[in-house]
């Protein structure tokens, strides 16, 4: 396929030419890279919801409505914005003995880059990868899984399912770090011990048998995180070991494909 048969939305995305941006007849001083960033940038400082086209126009010193030449639509600004962001820097799966070391650092890059642009995790999911980094990071994925006796599809689904646990892993944790500020805690672990104390005294065995066991037992208060003075620590923590589960599960699904093979 030509890049003159390319969706024009497309053809941005991977930094082709256009016919729309030839005729128009952009400045030199004025680029989709340049409006990209520049986005990024904005994100970063205010957030998603501080990236609007009047503001972006603003830090490029140009009027909103003039941005439509580099970018068709908000929601294309956003998947531009999101193929930036996540950049292939944080990849790192070529270094590694096994599938599983490779799935893990897979993993861990994505939790990087989320922890680097906050605002990816509140990205609106808008289908199968298309960009140029986001293809490089499924490519990456697929060759730490070369190893495994697996149809490229299941492959694919296992990509599929250990990025969509990274996403939600960084959305709740910012979640909860923003609750955890707001409420003015001094640390997670008095949270979690004081979460265990209430629930104690209101889960109750007859209505919540084995619920109320865990709370009675003291649980919160032992296992709770070490104190910190911030809740980062216990959020990645907590992702590693979903993270260790999922894997174990990856390595089970192999298992059973071979034997029923």
């Amino acid at each position: 396929m030509a890049d003159t048969d390319l969706p024009e939305d497309l053809a941005r995305l991977w930094r082709r030419p256009t016919g729309s941006g030839s005729r128009m007849g952009r400045p030199a001083a004025l680029d989709v890279d340049r409006v990209v960033r520049t986005a990024v940038a904005l994100a970063d400082r205010q957030g998603l919801a501080g990236v609007t086209l009047p503001k972006l126009g603003e830090e490029l010193g140009v009027t909103g409505m003039s941005l439509y030449r580099y970018v068709g639509s908000k929601d294309e600004l956003l998947i531009l914005m999101g193929d930036t962001a996540f950049a292939t820097e944080y990849i790192g799966v070529d270094a590694v003995e096994s599938w599983q070391e490779g799935i893990q650092q897979w993993a861990r890059g994505l939790w990087q880059a989320y922890q680097a642009h906050r605002w990816l995790a509140d990205l609106p999911t808008s289908g199968p990868p298309r960009g140029p980094n986001a293809i490089a990071w499924m490519d990456a994925g697929l060759r730490a899984m070369r190893p495994l006796p697996l149809d490229p599809m299941t492959k694919v689904g296992i990509l599929t399912l250990v990025s969509g646990y990274v996403n939600t892993s960084a959305r709740m944790a910012q979640q909860l770090e923003q609750t955890w500020r707001q409420s003015g805690r001094i640390d997670p672990a008095v949270a979690a011990q004081q979460y265990g104390r209430e629930m104690a005294q209101l889960a109750t065995p007859d209505l919540y048998p084995d619920a109320s066991q865990i709370f009675s037992s003291g649980t919160f208060e032992s296992n709770a995180a070490p104190a910190t003075t911030t809740p980062t620590a216990p959020a990645e923590a907590n992702f590693i070991f979903g993270l260790e589960v999922l894997i174990r599960g990856i390595e089970a699904t192999t298992f059973l494909n071979a034997a029923e093979g």
